[in-house]
């Protein structure tokens, strides 16, 4: 005979509590009426009992679906998996169960994974794929749709968002560059209509600024894209016709790779010719050729935050603003500078 599965009578018996209070502490709502040391302690009880609520039937006694509508930029990008799995491991502790939509930064399809999730009537969104500009966050905003971002913000800071520190990360890059010897730097920065790639351009400006360095013209470069091929096509461009750099700020990871893949294909070498630093540290930016030196973000908790952020709309609390810190893992993709960097750099083959 099969064992009956366990109810929410039976935690609250093991508990000693009242059914009602148990009840308030499985929903993100009414969780904070109960006294935290108490929440914890029924948490553990329910996952000793092995306790799983009936989420159809809690659905349709508060009208919700318990769904969450998440829509990722780039799911290739080996960061955006931290991101998700930060996402889902803490809606689950309140009962919620992402749908994720992968968008390619494309917009008709960011617009066609949305109506599709909302025609499943998801409770609200998670967005990791916000313009500085939006149109879609202010639809959403406007409809009073709860609503997180992740990774990204908009530039009019409406709606309760989860980044990290860009400018402390560039600075960190810039001054560990600096600490190594180098002055002559240049930015592959990342899109300009994208929080993220505006702030890492702005951040080494200022940094470089401050520390009395000057920037020469043509050596901070936006890309389209946060890819390998855009990497590859910007360090191109540099190569042939920019002033000599000695070391590269790019603007992630991937970015980072495609400037090493056309240092390479020059006959160029990094460091000893040209150090590289990234942004992000992929799992497996430490397995590069060199290891890449790169700043870590704490993607997963980036994932976390966006849904706490999350469930906070949904109980109704104001939207809020967290930012996590970086910081810089030292590698062997940089080095002090070459005693005299070369004026000209061989051209690309054919």
């Amino acid at each position: 005979m099969s064992q009956r599965p366990v109810t929410l009578r039976d935690v609250a018996e093991a508990a000693g509590l009242h059914i009602s209070t148990v009840s308030r502490v499985l929903s993100p709502e009414t969780r904070g009426l109960v006294n935290e040391k108490t929440a914890q302690r029924i948490d553990a009880i329910i996952a000793e009992l092995g306790y799983e609520p009936n989420r159809v039937a809690r659905g349709l006694k508060t009208r919700r679906s318990m769904t969450v509508g998440v829509l990722i930029n780039d799911l290739t990008n080996p960061v955006f998996p931290y991101v998700v799995r930060g996402i889902e491991d803490t809606l689950a502790k309140s009962g919620y169960t992402p749908l994720v939509a992968n968008t390619d930064g494309d917009l008709d399809r960011q617009r066609r994974g949305f109506d599709a999730l909302a025609s499943r009537q998801v409770d609200g969104f998670i967005l990791s794929t916000a313009l500085r500009e939006d149109p879609l966050v202010e639809e959403i905003l406007d409809k009073g749709i709860p609503l997180a971002l992740v990774v990204r913000n908009v530039d009019n800071h409406r709606a309760a968002a989860v980044t990290s520190d860009e400018r402390l990360g560039t600075r960190l890059a810039v001054e560990h560059l600096v600490e190594l010897g180098h002055g002559a730097i240049a930015c592959v920065s990342g899109p300009e209509h994208i929080s993220t790639g505006a702030a890492r351009r702005a951040g080494f400006e200022e940094v470089m600024a401050a520390r009395g360095l000057r920037v020469a013209e043509g050596l901070v470069r936006p890309t389209t894209g946060f890819t390998i091929k855009e990497g590859q096509r910007v360090m191109n461009e540099l190569l042939d016709g920019g002033p000599p750099f000695t070391a590269v700020v790019a603007g992630n990871d991937m970015l980072a790779i495609g400037c090493i893949d056309a240092l390479k294909a020059r006959g160029l070498r990094c460091p000893e010719d040209v150090s590289i630093i990234g942004f992000n540290d992929m799992y497996m930016a430490g397995r590069l050729t060199p290891p890449l030196t790169t700043l870590h973000v704490p993607y997963y908790d980036l994932g976390a935050y966006a849904a706490d952020l999350f469930l906070d709309q949904l109980a109704g609390r104001p939207p809020r603003e967290i930012t996590v810190v970086q910081s810089l893992i030292v590698r062997e993709s940089t080095a002090p500078p070459p005693v005299r960097p070369a004026a000209k750099r061989p051209k690309r083959a054919g």
